[in-house]
């Protein structure tokens, strides 16, 4: 029986897809649209075309499936202006969890994020008994569509799904096609882009060790639990020092203060427009760079062997697999 992976083009599914053919899993993936991250493997996958968004797409994707594993997800620090967010993040949650059930899927893992837990107090330690933030405008729109995500998984559950939930930190790693806003950032502070670095930091775990974390949900997780898979927190100072120490430019000496980054965000807006390109930052990143240093990944340790490694290995591993890249494709 096959195993479905939805968002395997993204870069934890890229990760987890590999590690799963590696384990001689049968693996169908759910692909919305083309992307490079499948293109050396497509004729390891089954291929079923098609969107969590689009609920007649999901009974074929996954008819027969032992396992879902549903990480398609839109990732937003700008809002939701036009809605993409609760779209996928919300409802596609709930297509996917309705799919189960219809199917008779035996088990569905479900990653959702640290983010869909209230950060305050964030002078305790952010465990899985923490309250997860509430459906208003106190938190943002990412934040509330993860959470709403899970309330659609529970609703599945209580008609009778086997789901477990997971909730990874900040993911950096290796293949990472996109890349990510994280891999963007790596790539920008090894080749010495930043004028200055951001104060703050966040809980950064290298995306191989959540894909191992979500396999092992899915064999030893508790039905309708949520398990942490972090690793340490770590300020963007002592990231650039990591970079540098893997090889890269030598960081900014100039760090701006939280104050003075939050009064630039109108102009990031500006430029944002002018270019067409993402806002380099938002109040919402801002926010999570003074998120909760003290976030617990014990449950997941205990439960499910979740063991991170150093992030110097990830930095150093994600800029010589983004260097081997550059070569091939030059």
């Amino acid at each position: 029986m096959p195993v479905v992976v939805t968002g395997a083009s993204g870069h934890l599914g890229a990760n987890l897809v590999r590690a799963l053919l590696a384990r001689g899993e049968r693996v169908r993936v759910l692909v919305h649209r083309s992307s490079s991250a499948l293109r050396e493997i497509e004729d390891q996958l089954e291929r079923v075309d098609g969107s969590v968004c689009e609920p007649d797409t999901l009974g074929p994707a996954f008819e027969g499936a032992r396992r879902v594993y549903h990480l398609a997800g839109v990732i937003s620090i700008d809002g939701d202006r036009e809605g993409l967010v609760h779209r996928v993040n919300v409802e596609g949650t709930r297509n996917v969890a309705r799919a189960c059930v219809e199917r008779g899927v035996e088990r569905l893992v479900s990653v959702s994020s640290v983010h869909a837990y209230d950060m305050d107090p964030r002078d305790e330690v952010l465990d899985e008994g923490r309250r997860q933030v509430a459906d208003s405008l106190a938190h943002s729109a990412y934040d509330r569509s993860k959470a709403l995500g899970e309330r659609a998984v529970r609703a599945a559950i209580d008609d009778g799904l086997d789901a477990v939930i997971v909730n990874p930190t900040g993911v950096m790693g290796p293949v990472d096609f996109g890349p990510s806003r994280l891999g963007q950032l790596l790539r920008d502070l090894a080749d010495g882009r930043l004028p200055a670095l951001l104060d703050g930091g966040f809980d950064f775990v290298d995306v191989r060790d959540v894909a191992a974390g979500v396999i092992a949900a899915g064999e030893r997780g508790r039905c309708g639990h949520n398990y942490i898979l972090g690793n340490a927190w770590y300020s963007i100072r002592e990231l650039a020092s990591l970079v540098e120490a893997a090889g890269g430019r030598r960081p900014p000496r100039l760090v701006s203060p939280a104050w003075a980054a939050r009064m630039g965000v109108p102009f990031a807006r500006v430029a944002s427009r002018l270019t067409g390109r993402e806002p380099m930052f938002t109040r919402e990143s801002l926010d999570i760079l003074d998120s909760n240093r003290s976030i617990s990944s014990r449950k997941a340790q205990t439960e499910l062997g979740h063991s991170p490694r150093p992030l110097a290995e990830t930095v150093a591993d994600t800029l010589a697999w983004q260097a081997a890249q550059a070569q091939a494709a030059s």
